[in-house]
């Protein structure tokens, strides 16, 4: 018994000595509860959606009307009224808003004549559980416009919604591909650079590093270069295999190969220098396999891989306006799904460049070079 309570003793010192493994091991179930409760919420919310509404007739009305209801009742709109089709349509392909929605002219002389009304929705298709959501609101608002007026057994005269998708369809699979990528790259970054450096100071191997005249920026500058080399390695296979499953053009990938490529360097890079800053003064790789998880799940869930961002929480959509994923996850999702090249992912790229440069900038300056 004395030698059992000897183990014990000798296994409770090891927490007391490194008190973060015991405040992680409390603090991640209630941060998984947090993110992953408020990640996969039941109901979106907050859907941008342009209304150009032409028409000032009763039914025009009774259909914004009842938008408005959604809009007020369960959340799942925010309208933005504009009055130039043009620019609601280039507000959906610009990422500013997830649907347009056109009522003509004519849309109330229609429904009282019988003749055959239609309303446009152009559609941003590639968040299928987004575009879904926003179709059958639109199907039930306008199938409700005249349910006061027709008993329940005459028939009704139904208005045709002409919804367009302005872009190439996107399957649940093919939509996963992005956060695929994201999740090699960031377990990537994860098992080479700075998990490196704390598997040498574990080792003691890191002491040699007195002995030369390597400067701090020469260590983890060498250590982030090959770091780079193999997780760009590893997000091109991951890439060109989810590609082959989920049947998305090849012709489409290679003909933006060069941006792909770009958002891929600058993610690496960024993921990287970020590993450094949280793990450049970790000693045991013990706490990194801790920290790995919770980076996983803070990092990846609110990104936008799985669940639109516009639906989360707003305190968690302000966490995604800095998350690095979020916006990798969005470059992209642009360039496979919409065609774009560089030009339409210069504000993702400038972001993941500077959040680069600042995260270098801090590991270089926060990183040991003594015992």
């Amino acid at each position: 018994m004395i030698r059992l309570l000897a183990v014990v003793e000798r296994d409770l010192k090891k927490f007391k000595r490194n008190p973060v493994v015991l405040g992680m091991s409390i603090l991640m179930p209630i941060i998984y509860l947090l993110i992953l409760g408020n990640s996969f919420q039941g109901k979106l919310t907050g859907l941008r959606v342009a209304v150009v509404n032409q028409d000032a007739g009763p039914y025009a009305t009774r259909v914004m009307d009842n938008l408005r209801a959604v809009q007020a009742g369960p959340q799942t709109f925010s309208l933005i009224c504009l009055k130039d089709e043009r620019q609601a349509v280039g507000g959906v392909k610009a990422g500013d808003y997830k649907a347009a929605f056109i009522i003509p002219p004519d849309f109330s002389r229609r429904v009282a004549l019988e003749g055959r009304p239609e309303v446009g929705l152009f559609l941003d298709n590639t968040d299928s559980i987004s575009s879904e959501t926003i179709r059958n609101f639109l199907n039930a608002a306008l199938l409700s416009i005249q349910s006061d007026y027709v008993p329940i057994r005459e028939k009704t005269n139904t208005v045709l919604l002409r919804d367009i998708n302005l872009y190439a369809k996107v399957d649940y699979y093919q939509s996963l591909v992005p956060g695929v990528v994201i999740m090699a790259i960031f377990l990537g970054t994860l098992t080479t650079g700075a998990f490196n450096l704390v598997m040498d100071r574990f080792l003691g191997i890191d002491e040699s590093y007195l002995l030369t005249p390597l400067s701090k920026s020469h260590i983890v500058g060498g250590l982030i270069i090959s770091g780079l080399s193999i997780t760009t390695i590893i997000a091109l296979v991951i890439l060109t295999v989810s590609v082959l499953i989920t049947g998305i053009s090849f012709t489409t990938v290679a003909g933006q190969a060069l941006p792909l490529f770009v958002v891929i360097i600058l993610t690496t890079l960024c993921l990287l220098s970020l590993m450094f800053v949280i793990l450049g003064r970790i000693g045991h790789p013990r706490i990194v396999g801790i920290l790995s998880g919770f980076l996983n799940v803070i990092l990846f869930f609110p990104s936008g891989a799985v669940y639109p961002v516009a639906s989360l929480p707003g305190w968690l959509k302000s966490f995604a306006l800095v998350n690095p994923e979020a916006y990798a996850v969005d470059a992209f999702k642009t360039i496979l799904f919409k065609g774009a090249g560089i030009g339409g992912i210069l504000g993702d790229i400038a972001y993941l460049a500077i959040f680069t440069t600042i995260m270098m900038a801090v590991s270089i300056a926060t990183f040991k070079r003594t015992l």
